[in-house]
């Protein structure tokens, strides 16, 4: 149970990562500013696929 407490607050780490990379790529966008851009998709890219991989349910064996 312990476990799953920690993939829970990592998890929400990931999201706000992915909303700073967004926030990050948008100001990119504005300022014309490739390397934001692209550092901000991959922060975005990288955090929303953390978020996906933690809150997946855990197989009868990891209990």
């Amino acid at each position: 149970m312990v476990r799953a407490e920690y993939r829970i607050v990592v998890a929400v780490v990931a999201v706000f990562a992915s909303l700073a990379g967004l926030s990050v790529a948008i100001d990119g966008l504005l300022f014309d500013k490739s390397g934001l851009v692209r550092y901000g998709f991959a922060a975005m890219v990288v955090g929303v696929a953390a978020f996906v991989l933690l809150l997946n349910p855990a197989s009868a064996g990891d209990e």
